[in-house]
């Protein structure tokens, strides 16, 4: 037969203690002091976007009574200039039609009072 077994066994006094733990110093702001921050940071953010849109809100609405109190002086001008065309187009037409008889400037040619001449401007 063969010589029984001998197990191992630990050292006198035993093995070391294993450090299994984390070590992590304790550095830098607590907890508490980051959610401050970034809570005030948020609340400062929201603050100023508020601000913002309204002073956007008040520069657009500044601009949309800009335009509507401009509206009466750029219809004049346009019914200017189109009375200034329309004037020069019928003595062009007076002109050009000068040698046929019966023929009057800036009568409809045609046989209904529904035509409305436009009043677009074409540019060559």
């Amino acid at each position: 037969m063969s010589a029984a077994p001998q197990q191992e066994l630990p050292r006198p006094g035993g093995f070391p203690e294993i450090r299994y733990k984390r070590y992590v110093p304790k550095i830098g702001p607590s907890g508490l002091a980051l959610f401050s921050g970034i809570t005030l940071m948020c609340t400062l953010g929201l603050y100023r976007t508020g601000q913002g849109n309204l002073e956007r809100r008040e520069l657009e609405r500044e601009k949309v009574w800009s335009r509507i109190h401009l509206i009466p002086l750029l219809q004049a001008e346009a019914d200017r200039d189109t009375y200034r065309r329309e004037v020069a187009s019928k003595e062009r037409e007076a002109e050009i039609m000068k040698d046929v008889k019966g023929w009057k400037a800036g009568e409809s040619v045609y046989n209904s009072k529904r035509y409305n001449p436009q009043t677009f401007v074409v540019v060559p």
